[in-house]
């Protein structure tokens, strides 16, 4: 042997020496502290939390959704109403012309033909006109502007229309003229 290798020593006297084990035991797992279910519940919880956030998330985006239909679908109706406010006049006019006398058979019906159009535009826009004659008075889509005591006619009855009202869907863009009976 050489100088450097040393030669393992014998122990000493009193000195006693383990034998090593070539190969470990399996350690045992040391049985669950207090830290372990605390974690357990703590992740629970912070996993319950972000799913309530989650869900919350969900239905505000659902009413978001919701709203902005509701809005565009309002949206289109003022914009419709708005126009067909714009035509009214027109609508009158054509109205007035065909209570006219006039000899010129061409041009009456031209006029008949113009209002034809327009209250097929009308209707294509889902606009109605308010039935008001014989009808009884209905604040809501009436205006009495006249009254006029009629026998013959029942009481809060519409016995005439001075101008036309108009709705669309529910909404009333203008309210008929009327006079009321009695």
């Amino acid at each position: 042997m050489s100088k450097k290798e040393k030669k393992p020593t014998a122990p000493e006297a009193g000195e006693v020496k383990e034998p090593q084990e070539a190969v470990t035991a399996p350690q045992e797992e040391a049985p669950e502290t207090q830290a372990g279910p605390t974690e357990v519940e703590t992740l629970q919880q912070t996993i319950a939390e972000q799913e309530d956030k989650f869900l919350r998330l969900c239905a505000e985006y659902d009413n978001f959704r919701k709203r902005t239909q509701k809005e565009k679908e309002a949206i289109y109706s003022d914009a419709t109403a708005n126009a067909v406010k714009a035509l009214l006049p027109v609508y009158d006019n054509l109205e007035r012309a065909l209570k006219q006398e006039t000899a010129d058979e061409a041009y009456k019906k031209g006029v008949e033909m113009t209002m034809t159009g327009l209250l097929k535009a009308l209707e294509c826009l889902g606009v109605t006109e308010i039935d008001a004659v014989g009808q009884p008075f209905d604040p809501n889509v009436h205006n009495a502007v006249m009254h006029v005591e009629d026998e013959s006619l029942g009481e809060n009855t519409v016995a005439e229309v001075f101008q036309a009202g108009f709705t669309l869907g529910d909404k009333v863009i203008r309210f008929a003229m009327v006079k009321v009976a009695n």
